[in-house]
């Protein structure tokens, strides 16, 4: 395909970047592209795994600590720590679906909500509402982490995960040139925060194909 045909199939603005970023070399621009989405295929991979495995973690503690698989629709209730998040309407909503497609079970609830959602528990509203100790959901954490910093962090990888879902460049810095230093450092707190639920990130990511030296190098080479 030749770049104009690829300048109308993603647009200008989208491509410029990249055009910029490889010295007005079309052809490299065209294979930055290609390299950018299969780098976001593969955090993608590693950032659904950690999806996963975050929530099921925070839903299981708060079964346990309400005694009620149902705790996310009781707990949007008055009184309740979700009574006034920001997700409230979008989580009614999705309780709303499934009661209408006779679907409505604590499994489908907890599976339906956003990486947002989740993130939100360790607001210091939800997390104090809540007795102040999801934290326990991070068996090896490290010493003096926080509910502020795991907030903090995990803003950092919901916005990380955003700018792949929204399919935005992530190979670049801040002044548009070819870097790699903010998906290694997205990348590694990710697998701290594998570490922190108590897993092996290498056990847990066994069979997916989530190794990105190559390809890194690729696109620092190009």
């Amino acid at each position: 395909m030749r770049y104009k045909e690829y300048e109308v199939a993603f647009s200008p603005a989208r491509l410029n970047r990249y055009k910029a970023a490889c010295g007005g070399d079309t052809r490299k621009a065209m294979t930055l592209y290609r390299y950018n989405v299969k780098l976001c295929q593969k955090y993608y991979a590693v950032l659904n795994i950690f999806e996963i495995i975050l929530r099921n973690a925070i839903d299981r503690h708060y079964r346990a600590f309400f005694n009620d698989p149902n705790w996310i629709e009781h707990q949007l209730l008055p009184g309740g720590i979700l009574a006034s998040s920001p997700q409230k309407a979008e989580v009614l909503k999705h309780i709303q679906t499934l009661i209408k497609k006779g679907k409505l079970t604590p499994d489908k609830v907890v599976a339906a909500q956003s990486f947002g959602f989740w993130t939100y528990m360790f607001n210091k509203i939800p997390f104090n509402a809540g007795g102040k100790n999801l934290l326990d959901i991070f068996s090896n954490k490290k010493i003096g982490l926080g509910q502020k910093t795991v907030y903090n962090e995990l803003q950092i990888i919901k916005q990380f995960r955003n700018r792949i879902a929204h399919h935005e460049p992530i190979c670049f810095d801040s002044l548009g040139n070819r870097n790699m230093s903010y998906v290694q450092t997205n990348h590694q707190l990710i697998l701290d925060y594998i570490s922190f639920l108590g897993y092996s990130d290498f056990q847990l990511l066994y069979g997916y194909d989530v190794q990105t030296d190559e390809l890194i190098n690729k696109i620092m080479n190009l």
